[in-house]
């Protein structure tokens, strides 16, 4: 009986010493996978909105851009994206008088993309679609009337933007 007795207290201390290591064991991953929390303040401010510039030109991406304090020209031209015949060592820079009235550019016919056609009012997507296919398979628009002859476009469209398109490259 002795021996039964035996295999009894050995079973108990080995379940006691595997539930002690697995304790121990679990314990310490716990408290290694917390770490403190760092928290750093940035000193840096924004810099501040001055306004919007636009950058045309021999540029890849013509457009309004927003000028902020610290900007420089090159920065802003270097946004912008240079072309390949650009002559940087030549830069025009114009300030319009208070009240001068600004002209909006026109949109080419003969380069203008989809989404670009897409913007013009009365042109949806279809109508966009139509005016590239047209220019892919007739050559460029000679005249902004030209756009008579793309399906979908009739007169009262072309008077809704006449002024807002040209076929001057």
């Amino acid at each position: 009986m002795s021996s039964n007795l035996d295999k009894y207290w050995l079973l108990i201390v080995a379940f006691l010493l595997i539930s002690l290591i697995t304790g121990s064991t679990m314990l310490v991953v716990k408290q290694s996978s917390h770490k403190p929390v760092e928290i750093s303040l940035s000193s840096t401010i924004p810099s501040q909105y001055k306004g919007d510039i636009y950058i045309g030109g021999a540029v890849a991406n013509p457009g309004f851009y927003p000028l902020r304090e610290g900007d420089t020209v090159e920065a802003l031209i270097q946004t912008a994206g240079t072309t390949s015949d650009a002559d940087l060592s030549q830069i025009k820079i114009y300030v319009p008088k208070t009240k001068e009235s600004q002209q909006p550019q026109k949109i080419s016919l003969n380069r203008a993309e989809i989404w670009l056609l897409n913007a013009l009012p009365g042109i949806g997507p279809d109508r966009a679609q139509a005016i590239v296919d047209y220019r892919n398979q007739h050559g460029p628009f000679k005249r902004i009337e030209d756009l008579l002859k793309v399906a979908g476009i009739g007169s009262t469209t072309l008077d809704r933007i006449r002024e807002l398109v040209t076929v001057e490259d």
